[in-house]
């Protein structure tokens, strides 16, 4: 027996590669009655390449308060709903987290299905340790940026942050300043499309090669926690 739609589904979509979808996203996006994107053109595309027809609507930061308690309504009156963002998990560094805890406060169901997350790859192809890390997301652009350093500069695990290309070399030479120069990173951009690249090594090197090959793309950084030595 089919088990039946929750009223709230979050999908996750590809990172790169429109085909790293799995074929139970697909099903969902199939049955829902609305699909709810943080870009529509963007959205529009992964939908026509699957031949997916649910309609559409625009779900994204700037209407994310205004929109909520209507699409909880939508919900409470039988609508099945499923919500996506740009790339990846929603509600990892996207929005979501203010729908999904609506939904759960108006007790209407809620499920995320497993799938893609930008860092996950990133992690591994590291090589850094797996075993314990911590998920910066981005990190402020101004006010408290500079406390955070401080913060993580003691921290032992293995660090994650998601970044722009426009201050990726920026942020390595606030992570020199914060971390100590040959502390151990990876840097990946464009994980799953054509131009996918890892670059390994201390956060000095890394900032030389940046340095000479301009950031294009989308960043994550992983950096290596404060060991012994470090003291």
């Amino acid at each position: 027996m089919e088990r039946p739609l929750p009223a709230l589904t979050l999908v996750p979509t590809p990172i790169g590669n429109l085909d790293d979808i799995t074929l139970r996203a697909l099903q969902v996006l199939q049955k829902v009655d609305l699909i709810l994107a943080e870009d529509t053109r963007h959205a529009g595309i992964l939908l026509k390449h699957h031949a997916i027809k649910s309609p559409l609507k625009s779900f994204h930061s700037f209407n994310e308060h205004k929109a909520v308690h209507a699409v909880v309504h939508q919900m409470q009156e039988g609508q099945r709903i499923a919500l996506i963002s740009d790339a990846g998990t929603p509600g990892i560094s996207d929005p979501g987290y203010l729908l999904v805890r609506a939904a759960l406060d108006a007790g209407v169901s809620v499920e995320c299905l497993p799938g893609a997350t930008a860092f996950v790859p990133a992690l591994v192809l590291s090589g850094l340790p797996c075993d314990k890390f911590v998920f910066e997301g981005f990190l402020p652009h101004k006010k408290g940026r500079q406390t955070r350093f401080k913060i993580l500069a003691e921290e032992s695990r293995t660090m994650i942050f998601y970044e722009s290309p426009f201050r990726v070399l920026k942020t390595l030479e606030q992570m020199i300043t914060f971390f100590g120069p040959e502390r151990s990173c990876a840097v990946s951009r464009e994980i799953s499309k054509l131009y996918e690249e890892t670059v390994r090594g201390s956060l000095e090197e890394v900032k030389a090669h940046f340095e000479k090959h301009a950031p294009k793309g989308e960043f994550v950084m992983v950096i290596a926690g404060k060991s012994m030595k470090d003291e």
